[in-house]
């Protein structure tokens, strides 16, 4: 497989993943399934975290990114709520090794999340991936019901700028992994939320499947297997996606795993920083 088509596979369950948005590294290129028959879910209302949920102040999670058997990245999540009401979340997807000499990536992500409603507060993106740099603002104006997108191609000198509407309150491809965190999840059932994708607002579904014990290089962890699914957007028609989160109040995404038409990605838990 080419090191460029893996790489961006990296970025896009980063982005994606909410995702998976995450999208718009090239993770997200063609589509391998057919259109759904009938017309997509309603766009739902962003229900807010259950009482009783508590964000880390500060945490770091750290993850092996492999394919197959072999680890070509690392991948990072940095959680803070320096800002009293709102969770700040970083997000890292970096290459090592031999694919790094091949195809370098260095993307970084960014969102923030108002821990009481779970309202993103705006989204953006630097994308490094051989000679292609772009860099993407994406704001929410919850009050007039707008979202607007400023875009950068950092290597041509262009910009491009898109308005579309929104609803009242929406999670975007990465607040939407720690969303999930914050609501209930009981195996056979399905949650939904609207999703901001592509200057559209998608439906996205967070299916809990099932209980297992998942071993990752940062321990043994009893979880909750969830895939998220949609009738649309992004996270359709680019393979299956899963999260497992621990099995209890934590909620803690111990590992993403997304299976696609040249093979399957694994992000594994490699280490829980607290400060």
């Amino acid at each position: 497989m080419k090191a460029g088509i893996w790489t961006t596979k990296v970025a896009f369950i980063l982005t994606a993943l909410g995702w998976a948005g995450c999208v718009h590294a090239q993770f997200l290129t063609r589509p391998l399934v057919s259109k759904p028959a009938g017309p997509p879910r309603p766009i739902p209302v962003l229900q807010a975290p259950v009482a009783g949920f508590d964000y880390p102040q500060h945490e770091t999670l750290t993850y092996a990114v492999d394919w197959r058997v072999f680890q070509g990245g690392v991948a990072v999540f940095h959680l803070d709520q320096t800002t009293p009401g709102v969770l700040k979340i970083a997000a890292t997807a970096d290459t090592i090794g031999a694919v790094n000499m091949l195809f370098p990536v260095v993307d970084r992500f960014q969102s923030g999340m108002d821990v009481k409603t779970g309202c993103s507060t705006g989204f953006n993106k630097q994308i490094q991936e051989g000679r292609r740099k772009i860099a993407t603002d994406l704001v929410f104006d919850y009050e007039h019901g707008k979202q607007t997108q400023n875009e950068r191609n950092l290597v041509k000198g262009t910009a491009t700028h898109k308005e579309a509407n929104i609803p009242a309150c929406v999670t975007d491809s990465l607040a939407a992994i720690f969303y999930t965190q914050s609501q209930p999840m009981t195996v056979g059932q399905t949650m939904y939320f609207p999703l901001a994708d592509s200057m559209r607002t998608v439906t996205v579904g967070m299916k809990a499947e099932d209980h297992q014990e998942i071993k990752t290089p940062a321990g043994t962890f009893q979880t909750i297997k969830v895939q998220a699914t949609a009738d649309e957007g992004i996270v359709k028609n680019r393979g299956a996606i899963w999260v497992w989160y621990t099995d209890d109040a934590r909620r803690l995404p111990v590992q993403i795993q997304a299976k696609l038409f040249w093979g399957t990605i694994t992000f594994h838990l490699q280490s829980v920083e607290i400060k």
